[in-house]
């Protein structure tokens, strides 16, 4: 009988283990093998015995190392040995790097295949009400010690567009560290002081995520300043930079975010 060389990537969604999808699931449980990383994003509520409770199957979770510096061998070995299936946080590659693992499946003759989940970047925009096609370049905004001017200048970009910009803040998963809202704005804060391109100022409209895909995730629109002092609680936390905003954007920021009675007047 032929071996079922098969790798499937499959999404889990943004928060715990009941994010993913039937198919997914299902695909889990049919897997001769599952791994899972769990370093690309957090999800605050997944537990690993609960899937595992709900699949029935062993569930190995790899590392950075296994993945890159080993070049995802302890994955791709299992797929040529029958179908595996590897669970990716959110929706696999769209904010993750494991496109070379599929290349390499690929180059062995290992069929693959994407189950999708809930994506950071469209639950963001559909809870925040800010229009999807009025995004521009996403990017993330590193921890100070690897501060860059990327961050700025794409918000910059995109704000000259007319565009949001949404940021998403780094994770250091293995340390325990998640990047905050009010540390991604000092970070923003700091370049602005060097450049003094009037990008990222104290009146600057901002709004602030955490824990999409919750019961309770909290969703705050306001300058700068306001925002700097806002408690999100725990992570994980993202920004959004606006553009230009239609007037249902700020109706919508105005009811579910919170923002400022005064919000049409201050922006274009």
């Amino acid at each position: 009988m032929r071996l079922l060389k098969e790798l499937v990537f499959v999404g889990l969604g943004l928060y715990d283990e009941r994010g993913i999808s039937l198919r997914g699931l299902e695909e889990a449980k049919t897997a001769e093998e599952v791994f899972a990383e769990l370093y690309t994003n957090l999800m605050p509520n997944f537990s690993i015995k609960n899937f595992e409770d709900i699949t029935g199957k062993h569930i190995r979770v790899l590392s950075r190392c296994n993945l890159e510096e080993e070049n995802g061998a302890p994955v791709l070995n299992a797929a040529e040995n029958g179908k595996t299936v590897f669970l990716v946080p959110g929706d696999p590659f769209i904010a993750t790097t494991h496109i070379a693992l599929r290349l390499e499946a690929q180059k062995r003759g290992i069929k693959t295949r994407i189950i999708h989940g809930s994506s950071i970047i469209s639950a963001i925009m559909g809870l925040s009400g800010l229009q999807n096609y009025k995004f521009g370049k996403t990017v993330t905004i590193p921890f100070p010690e690897n501060s860059s001017e990327t961050p700025y200048k794409v918000i910059g970009q995109n704000k000259s567009l007319g565009l949001h910009t949404l940021c998403l803040l780094d994770i250091k998963a293995d340390e325990g560290r998640f990047l905050r809202i009010n540390e991604a704005l000092s970070v923003l804060i700091d370049v602005e002081r060097k450049n003094k391109s009037g990008i990222v100022k104290g009146e600057s409209l901002v709004v602030g995520v955490a824990r999409v895909g919750s019961d309770a995730p909290v969703l705050k629109a306001d300058s700068i300043r306001q925002i700097m002092d806002y408690d999100f609680g725990e992570p994980p936390q993202s920004l959004i930079f606006p553009g230009e905003l239609h007037f249902t954007e700020v109706e919508a920021l105005k009811a579910f975010a919170g923002a400022p009675a005064t919000l049409r007047s201050s922006v274009k």
